[in-house]
């Protein structure tokens, strides 16, 4: 295999960290500034003007709708092994993804909006969506059953003549607290009596729809994650038109999966870029402080803790690297297996490493000077998010079982 980057890439490397040296990384505290200044007038929830003003300034250098490979509307898109080295530099800042529009949930929803939607849809919702007009969400998880078992949605979708009846209540609805928010993709069951894999299908709820509800914001670990949110909502006899349902009814658990792939290893190349730069945090703290007399990087544990931490960055840039390739070459189904192993090696890699830099830094690692914690607590959450350890485990376990 070969991972060498090409001269494109190399390109748009260059052109990237420029940006994230001239406009991400200065702005990283003011935009905290910025929700911290919104939440105490009494709304969080209100876009960043600072980030709206980053996005042209993206556009203007190249460096936009780089994630979305095989699109005509979309050319500039590249394919995974191409885009693995971008998103992990956009990784490194929790700010940067939106300002590229490259930013989850939207990528997996206008990866699905792409693949399976039909020409009026893709010109309702895709179009805008790439334009960085509006926001998206998907909703899928449920409050009231294990939906790391997707079969078990309990949301019902009926069809009444000319439109769909939706009920449900979902949460962990990423991107729903933004005003911008304008279209959901649900997940529900269209007949409960179909074969397994068969009852549940994905359709298209526009979010000012008579009947739909934000109960409430998600914490992950304290953060709100405003003014993005994780949303709690509530669909109450939502009526729709029956041209939003995608592709067709019973197709909802094939088109997880062909969205779930995408936004799985995304989410690692993100993780592979937080863990670098706590990996260069850890190492400048230790250079910086001393303790008993010497620098605490002369110390022999943290020499252990640095070599560990490099040894498993790399070993998961290959394994991603190693996804991307399979996925561009056979196709997500062919690649599942490395898209299921990256998700669990990655979140768990970057955590470990994170943590170690937290105790780099001491009391300063848990506070708001330095973006550890924040970091932590997100790729604590990518270890359930689209799917916990244990399923991707149990996935890779029958894999493996099958070639005997």
């Amino acid at each position: 295999m070969d991972f060498t980057y090409s001269s494109k890439v190399e390109d748009l490397r260059k052109r990237l960290l420029s940006f994230m040296d001239e406009h991400i990384y200065p702005n990283e505290h003011p935009f905290y500034e910025e929700i911290a200044v919104n939440r105490k007038a009494g709304n969080a929830w209100i876009p960043s003007q600072l980030i709206e003003e980053l996005k042209p300034k993206a556009q203007a250098a190249g460096l936009w709708n780089l994630f979305l490979p095989r699109s005509s509307r979309a050319p500039e898109g590249l394919n995974n092994l191409e885009y693995a080295p971008l998103c992990e530099i956009m990784g490194r800042s929790h700010i940067a993804p939106e300002v590229f529009n490259c930013n989850a949930p939207d990528t997996g929803n206008m990866e699905t909006f792409e693949r399976y939607g039909t020409e009026a849809q893709k010109d309702a919702w895709l179009e805008p969506l790439l334009k960085g007009k509006i926001r998206s969400a998907f909703l899928m998880t449920e409050p009231d059953v294990a939906s790391s078992d997707a079969t078990n949605i309990q949301c019902s979708i009926t069809r009444d003549g000319d439109e769909y009846i939706i009920n449900g209540r979902k949460w962990w609805s990423s991107g729903a607290g933004d005003p911008r928010c304008a279209i959901y993709i649900v997940m529900g069951k269209t007949d409960p009596d179909a074969p397994r894999h068969a009852q549940q299908s994905m359709i298209l709820v526009p979010s000012n729809s008579p009947g739909v509800e934000i109960i409430r914001p998600l914490s992950i670990f304290g953060y709100d994650d405003a003014p993005h949110g994780h949303m709690e909502v509530v669909l109450n006899n939502v009526r729709v038109p029956a041209t939003n349902m995608l592709l067709g009814e019973g197709r909802g658990f094939e088109i997880a999966q062909g969205r779930l792939g995408p936004g799985r290893i995304h989410h690692c190349m993100r993780s592979i870029g937080v863990a670098e730069r706590a990996l260069e945090s850890m190492c400048k703290r230790l250079k910086e402080r001393v303790a008993f007399g010497k620098p605490i990087a002369e110390q022999g544990v943290w020499h252990e803790r640095i070599a560990e931490s490099r040894c498993m960055i790399d070993q998961a840039r290959l394994l991603t690297l190693k996804a991307a390739q399979t996925m561009d070459v056979s196709g997500n189904k062919v690649a599942r297996a490395e898209i299921a192993m990256i998700k669990v090696v990655a979140p768990n890699m970057a955590a470990k490493i994170i943590d170690w830099s937290i105790q780099a830094h001491g009391g300063g690692g848990v506070c708001q000077d330095f973006d550890l914690a924040y970091a932590y607590a997100w790729q604590r959450i990518l270890r359930l998010a689209d799917g916990p350890d244990e399923v991707h485990r149990a996935a890779i376990a029958k894999i493996e079982l099958a070639k005997h």
